[in-house]
């Protein structure tokens, strides 16, 4: 049996993210936790480019956008990192939100093949938004690194 075991080594990548600006201070703990992060793994902070958009439903098309155009700031990305908060209210607009960002991103996934880490939180309060922020982050740009290596070593 041949295994690839998880590289979360970021020496060399390019990583766009893209950010919602809607509970914006929640996301720019997102981030932060999630730069932070990258800079750790080894990926330089020139290396790393942001974005932001309104809200978490504009999120898929600026990442179909990097990911297919990848001439917004005249380079290619090994992955993007999509970060954003949805925090309950009282109506169903939060099931909408939540449900087609999600499927929005992953279909930009699956067409484009490049890797998207997925760090929208979906919260009943802003509270629980809040504990999230920081761990997400790190976690979005744990994954984008490691499903960015996998894809490299599996290509060949």
């Amino acid at each position: 049996m041949t295994a690839i075991d998880p590289d979360i080594r970021g020496e060399g990548m390019r990583i766009g993210i893209v950010w919602s600006r809607f509970n914006e201070n929640i996301v720019r703990e997102l981030l932060t936790a999630c730069d932070r992060e990258l800079v750790k793994l080894g990926v330089l902070p020139e290396d790393i480019d942001v974005v932001s958009v309104p809200g978490a439903l504009e999120l898929p098309l600026a990442l179909q956008v990097l990911a297919l155009e990848r001439k917004a700031f005249g380079r290619r990305y090994d992955a993007l990192v999509a970060l954003g908060a949805v925090i309950r209210g009282e109506t169903y607009h939060f099931e909408v939100v939540s449900n087609e960002s999600a499927r929005g991103i992953l279909d930009v996934q699956l067409e484009t093949g490049v890797p998207i880490a997925n760090a929208v939180l979906t919260t009943s309060t802003e509270a629980q938004a809040k504990e999230r922020a920081d761990v997400k982050g790190a976690e979005a740009a744990r994954v984008a690194v490691e499903m960015a290596n996998l894809l490299k070593a599996v290509a060949g």
